[in-house]
């Protein structure tokens, strides 16, 4: 499956009560990161927006945001957790003399403290949650809805690519078919320019080099591993699991093939679509970075 790491997405449902803005930021990422921004007011439904970002997505940095606007005019009163805040107040000047820090805790400082202050009144979260889930669901959905297509684009330029591949493959194995008969006229020639025919060639001697000389250059095994490691990498872009990494570890095997292929060919019209070759799959690995 291909689907891209990089998208956006935002959703906004409108209640009696409030209104509820999700907005969504995708990026590349070896790891799952889905940071979520809210006020401290809203903080029970972090973990619960992270999971149901988890059980969509398995790889980048996602970041959601959530906003909820009350409705106006409601009023609120507060708690104030003075034993929280003598606790607190006591930890910042511990850190501050181990430190040797200057100035003085503000007020600034305790109204952010975890507990401190909390609103006695307001809204149910609780109740409010299901609107949330359903907000974040959709925003989700639009980011799913994104990142296929943004796939569905890289997968056609795969597509183009491996056939370039495919065919330049095709060509090398081609290419080998006549090696023995090539080592035997390059023998011959060398033979007879260092001699200028003074000796005279022992065609049996001949073959039996030429034979060594092919074999040494055979590349069938890595032509065989390189065309499995093709079909499977189309397998996996048709499959239903995330294939970022394996497409990945796929590149990289593809890339010891050909260079292998090139190193015991010695021939100059392998070696140049070789270069061709890794060319493509250099794009190909670029794009590869952005999939999940």
């Amino acid at each position: 499956m291909i689907n891209s790491m990089t998208a956006y997405s935002s959703h906004e449902t409108i209640s009696e009560s409030c209104s509820i803005g999700v907005e969504i930021k995708a990026y590349n990422s070896k790891h799952l990161d889905v940071p979520v921004r809210l006020k401290p007011r809203y903080g029970l439904f972090e973990a619960r927006i992270k999971q149901a970002a988890s059980k969509r997505l398995t790889r980048g940095r996602v970041e959601i945001r959530l906003d909820i606007k009350e409705e106006a005019g409601r009023s609120f009163s507060y708690n104030v957790d003075i034993k929280a805040a003598g606790t607190y107040l006591d930890a910042v000047m511990l850190l501050k003399k181990a430190l040797n820090l200057q100035g003085e805790p503000d007020i600034k400082m305790l109204e952010s403290a975890p507990g401190v202050i909390r609103p006695s009144e307001g809204l149910d979260l609780e109740a409010l949650w299901p609107e949330v889930e359903a907000c974040v669901e959709d925003a989700l959905d639009g980011l799913d809805d994104m990142r296929k297509r943004e796939g569905d684009f890289i997968r056609n330029d795969f597509d183009k690519r491996l056939e370039f591949i495919t065919g330049k493959l095709e060509l090398i194995e081609a290419g080998t078919d006549d090696l023995l008969e090539i080592y035997q006229q390059r023998l011959i020639k060398r033979i007879e320019t260092l001699t200028k025919g003074a000796i005279e060639i022992d065609p049996d001697k001949i073959t039996q080099e030429a034979a060594f000389l092919a074999d040494k250059s055979d590349i069938s095994e890595e032509v065989v591993r390189a065309k499995s490691h093709m079909a499977q990498f189309n397998l996996l872009m048709n499959s239903d699991e995330p294939a970022g990494r394996k497409l990945n570890f796929l590149l990289q095997e593809l890339n010891r093939e050909f260079t292998t292929m090139g190193n015991k060919a010695q021939n100059a019209g392998i070696s140049h679509m070789i270069v061709d070759v890794k060319a493509e799959l250099e794009k190909i690995r670029e794009q590869v970075q952005n999939i999940e």
